[in-house]
């Protein structure tokens, strides 16, 4: 089989270089052309003809194929649903902020968590992105739309802490200064709750984002919308985030999707403000999308749940809607796609 070459580290192209007799010099070129989002060995113009046919031979560069491309005419998001090389596909979505363009990357072909709220899990996981397939989505979206990405969500297809040493691979190249050079400050990766590998990534110390998603403080409603919480239990959960900010000094941004009915109550404000007490962090209220297939419907309670949590001393915030034109919400435009074969 060929190498995926793109997916490799520096020291790790370095190291494969050496294996053909070529200088570590070539490596650093190689790997600059890599992360500039060169799909061709022949493209790479400084190197020695002999070289680039070797590798031709020996290696392969992943190049995602745009399936589809919506451009939201309400504000100008743009959702991207790409086909990988084994045909399976995923979504991107870039969004634009005052701050700066942001895109929104997934992980995972398909997601096993089973949240209900989520078109991403629905046919459940295919199988693991790899880094250069991660890298892909920042570099295709940019070079497609020729808008510069300053910020990296991963919140899109999977669940990123379910593709563990993929994601910290990704995160090294996209924050290496001869790639994409993405400073740790300007991504955010959310997870459902894997409380053990919460904790791995807090012994790494990055300075990232931690986005939790939460969407219930309650075990029993939690459980009902979101099955890790069966195996995890929303103390648990806390208890993890507490040792994440302890160790890292990164405050945790709390997702919290308003359902209609389900967990918009008041007592469930007032027992997420109790939980949060003592652990800096912020709830980022989320304005539900609808999922053709799930039952749940928006809460119209979101400026009434925003303002208590606020008079118990919370920070909040209520997530701008994007893209509500063009199936923004995750896993609905791939969903489309499967439904069609």
């Amino acid at each position: 089989m060929k190498i995926d070459i793109k997916s490799m580290n520096l020291e790790e192209q370095t190291a494969y270089l050496s294996t053909l007799g070529e200088p570590a010099f070539r490596a650093r070129q190689i790997f600059i052309w890599l992360q500039g989002g060169a799909v061709s060995f022949h493209e790479m113009t400084n190197l020695p003809k002999a070289l680039r046919t070797k590798l031709a031979e020996c290696c392969w560069i992943t190049k995602p194929e745009i399936v589809r491309r919506q451009v939201s005419k309400l504000d100008g998001t743009i959702k991207y649903l790409w086909r990988l090389s084994d045909g399976n596909c995923i979504e991107t979505v870039l969004m634009r902020y005052h701050h700066g363009n942001t895109v929104c990357i997934s992980s995972q072909v398909g997601c096993r968590m089973g949240c209900a709220f989520c078109a991403s899990t629905l046919g459940g996981k295919v199988r693991d992105l790899t880094p250069a397939e991660m890298i892909d989505q920042v570099l295709f979206t940019q070079m497609d739309s020729g808008l510069s990405v300053s910020n990296i969500v991963l919140m899109g297809i999977g669940e990123p802490l379910d593709n563990f040493d993929t994601v910290i691979r990704f995160l090294e190249l996209v924050n290496h200064p001869d790639g994409l050079h993405i400073g740790m400050r300007h991504i955010s990766l959310s997870t459902c709750g894997l409380t053990e590998e919460i904790d791995k990534l807090a012994a790494l110390r990055l300075q990232l984002t931690l986005s939790v998603s939460l969407h219930a403080p309650d075990d029993e409603t939690r459980s009902r919308i979101m099955p890790i919480n069966r195996a995890v239990g929303v103390e648990r959960l806390f208890e993890a985030c507490r040792r994440y900010f302890d160790c890292t000094g990164r405050r945790i941004s709390y997702e919290y999707a308003m359902i209609d009915g389900v967990n918009d109550a008041d007592w469930q404000a007032d027992l997420l403000a109790r939980r949060l007490r003592g652990t800096p962090g912020h709830i980022n209220l989320i304005p539900l999308n609808e999922v053709k297939e799930s039952p749940l419907k928006p809460s119209h309670r979101v400026a009434a749940f925003q303002k208590r949590l606020e008079e118990q001393g919370v920070t909040v915030t209520v997530r701008r809607k994007l893209g509500g034109d063009i199936d923004a919400s995750c896993g609905q435009l791939r969903r489309k796609e499967m439904q069609r074969f």
